[in-house]
């Protein structure tokens, strides 16, 4: 298990940022199945165009995976308290992924440390697909 040591962590800090493969129809015919989403804007083509957009999109919840993965391989699981994320903007095909986050603020709740964090998800042009934050608690 990972551990995290409080005195390397200061506001402002950025958390290792991941930059995952281009959005493919592959990935998303295999996050339709392993998420249950079968929602045909992400993989009929002809759906999506009858919806007024030029090609299928990418399920949003997979991209704030790509977040919370980022996340965990910061920091285990168990010390996550809160996260969550505002959906932006479409992710299309071939878009590329980059999610980073920052330390916004570091403070003792309940006697505990509780890290506030920044998150972002954009891609290779640097448009915003989703933003949120977290809260991690070193115990």
């Amino acid at each position: 298990m990972k551990m995290i040591n409080l005195e390397d962590i200061s506001v402002g800090m950025s958390l290792p940022m991941m930059v995952l493969p281009p959005i493919s129809r592959q990935t998303l015919a295999v996050y339709c199945g392993a998420s249950g989403d079968h929602n045909p804007i992400h993989v009929d083509i002809d759906f999506a165009k009858e919806s007024g957009l030029d090609d299928v999109i990418a399920h949003g919840m997979l991209i704030m995976s790509y977040l919370g993965r980022m996340l965990t391989s910061w920091a285990p699981p168990q010390m996550l308290k809160s996260f969550e994320s505002r959906f932006l903007k479409m992710t299309r095909i071939g878009d590329i992924i980059t999610v980073k986050g920052e330390v916004i603020n570091k403070s003792i709740v309940n006697n505990k440390w509780v890290i506030d964090l920044d998150l972002e998800a954009c891609d290779q042009s640097g448009e915003v697909k989703l933003s949120g934050n977290a809260s991690i608690v070193i115990i």
